[in-house]
């Protein structure tokens, strides 16, 4: 009988908690990483995410920009970065792929490089080693000086996310929300003459805004070729672009951090500020091949002693 007291006393128990749940849970806020706990998440298709990307693109037709650089060479994989700061910058873009990239030295402001690309060539000056390098935008065999593995043309895939080529991609949307994260990911796949699937980019949305947040750029196999990070989205001109942008390179061994101090868009750039010729005295050389010797100095102008 006591048994049976003691059941029922127990079961009655149980009854009275699971009716006053409340007393035994409570309320957590969930701060993610872009927004407020008690922002609320928007919702997006396949169709919006790709035209959110077309829209900003085809917003850009050119842009001058001021901007302060942190180059950093190394990558996480080898646990060595080393980064340079108070770089300023001037960054030009003209459509539909000229771009020209401009870094100083800090406090003195001298010229540490100078690059330009039109798309398939790029131009690279650096005057501190009197070197001149001209070669192809892609990457065929990493150079130790990781300064000649920089390419324009990686700012600007970074800085504008190009359109999604609708008629030859296969696009999957991912939704990755947890407690940390709240982004639509686009997954943008490419099929090759083989049949074969390949991965070439990712496009990250935050959920908060719908903006771009993260492209990832990937190669055949699969590894990072950039992984570009966007923050702080303003208006410059009526214009949507980020001021924040951090671009890695960890295949090619180097990254750059940008800030936007001052940006013109769609108020023209000339043709000749794309134009980079070989400074006079400097080495030229043509990737993949050995750099060539100076020329020699000009002849002394002063008066020749008699004998």
């Amino acid at each position: 009988m006591a048994f049976r007291r003691s059941a029922a006393l127990s079961l009655l128990l149980c009854l009275i908690a699971l009716g006053s749940v409340s007393c035994l849970s409570r309320n957590r806020l969930i701060a993610r990483i872009g927004g407020k706990p008690t922002q609320t998440l928007l919702t997006a298709d396949r169709a919006t995410l790709v035209d959110i990307i077309s829209r900003q693109y085809q917003a850009v037709d050119d842009f001058n920009a001021e901007v302060d650089m942190v180059p950093a060479l190394g990558s996480a994989e080898k646990s060595k970065i080393t980064e340079y700061k108070d770089v300023r910058a001037y960054i030009l873009f003209r459509k539909p792929a000229a771009i020209r990239i401009i870094g100083l030295y800090p406090i003195v402001r001298n010229k540490a490089f100078d690059m330009a690309s039109n798309g398939t060539d790029f131009r690279l000056s650096i005057p501190t080693l009197n070197r001149f390098i001209v070669g192809r935008n892609e990457i065929v065999q990493l150079s130790p000086n990781k300064l000649e593995n920089l390419r324009p043309q990686h700012f600007l895939e970074a800085m504008l996310v190009r359109p999604v080529d609708i008629q030859n991609d296969k696009l999957l949307v991912e939704n990755f929300t947890d407690e940390g994260n709240a982004f639509y990911i686009l997954h943008i796949v490419h099929q090759n003459g083989d049949g074969q699937l390949t991965l070439t980019r990712t496009v990250w949305f935050n959920r908060y805004d719908l903006l771009i947040a993260r492209q990832l750029v990937f190669d055949a196999q699969g590894n990072i070729l950039t992984d570009a990070r966007y923050n702080g989205w303003k208006a410059y001109d009526n214009v949507a672009f980020p001021k924040h942008v951090e671009i890695n390179r960890p295949h090619d061994e180097y990254g750059v951090v940008i800030d936007v101090v001052k940006m013109d868009i769609d108020k023209g750039v000339a043709a000749d500020k794309f134009l980079l010729e070989q400074p006079e005295g400097s080495k030229l050389q043509v990737l993949g091949e050995a750099p060539a010797p100076a020329p020699p100095a000009p002849p002394s102008k002063g008066r020749t002693k008699k004998k």
